[in-house]
C-alpha cells in the first residue's frame, strides 16, 4: 500500500491548523515562540512542491523534503528535521520499501535526529514521542502486528511519549535555562511530533 506524499502534507497541515493555538502556547510557554511558525513555513514550501514529490521515487522525495525544510524552516527544528529526511533519503537507497524497511528507515531518521541534537529521550524534546513511535513500530514489525494494528500502538506511544515531557526537567534550547519553571509543561517539538505521526498513522489506516 501506497499513500502519496502530498495527502500526507495535507493531513499534517490540516491537524498543525486545528492545534495552532496549542502548541504556539506551548512554545510560548517554554520556548522560543518561533516553532509552529517554522514547521508551517517547511510545509508550504513542501506542499508548493508536493506534485513533484509525488512523482519521486522514495529515496530522491525523503531527500528533497529533507533539503527543503533544511532551506526554509530555520532554527533548530529545520536543521533537526531537514538531518532527518536526508537521511532516510540516503538509507532508503538501499533499503526495500517494505513495511519492516520503512520502519529502518525511520529508524535511521530517528538516529540522525539524536546526533544533530546530540539528545536522547529523557530531555524533553521531539525525541520523546519520534523514540517510544519507534520502539513501538519496531515491536510491531517483531510481532508481525497487522498495519492498522501497528498504526494504532504507534499513535498510543507517540502521544504517551509526548505527555511524558511534562513533567520533565529540559536540558536543550532556551527551556534549559528555565530549570524547574519548565516543568509542568508540555514540549512543543515533542506535541508536533506526535501531531504529524498521528496524522501519518489515520491516513495509513484510512487507504489500507
Amino acid at each position: 500500500m501506497t499513500i502519496a506524499i502530498s495527502t500526507c502534507l495535507n493531513a499534517i497541515t490540516l491537524t498543525l491548523q486545528q492545534h495552532a493555538d496549542e502548541v504556539a502556547e506551548l512554545d510560548q510557554a517554554i520556548g522560543d515562540g518561533d516553532h509552529l511558525v517554522n514547521l508551517q513555513r517547511g510545509l508550504t514550501a513542501l506542499t508548493q512542491d508536493s506534485s513533484s514529490l509525488d512523482k519521486m521515487a522514495l529515496p530522491e522525495a525523503l531527500s528533497k523534503i529533507g533539503m527543503t525544510l533544511m532551506s526554509t524552516m530555520g532554527g533548530a527544528s529545520g536543521s533537526l528535521l531537514g538531518s532527518m529526511f536526508v537521511t532516510m533519503g540516503k538509507t532508503a537507497k538501499n533499503t526495500l520499501a517494505d513495511f519492516a524497511g520503512l520502519v529502518d528507515i525511520y529508524a535511521a531518521g530517528v538516529a540522525a535526529v539524536k546526533a544533530r541534537g546530540k539528545a536522547d529521550i529523557g530531555e524533553k524534546t521531539m525525541l520523546d514521542t519520534l523514540i517510544p513511535a519507534l520502539v513501538s513500530l519496531q515491536a510491531s514489525v517483531r510481532s508481525n502486528d497487522s498495519l492498522m494494528q501497528a498504526m494504532q500502538s504507534l499513535q498510543q506511544a507517540a502521544e504517551q511519549g509526548m505527555l511524558s515531557t511534562k513533567d520533565m526537567l529540559p536540558t536543550k534550547g532556551r527551556a534549559s535555562f528555565l530549570g524547574e519553571r519548565a516543568r509542568g509543561h508540555i514540549d512543543a517539538g515533542a506535541r508536533t511530533s506526535q501531531l504529524i505521526l498521528s496524522a501519518i498513522a489515520d491516513e495509513v489506516i484510512q487507504n489500507q
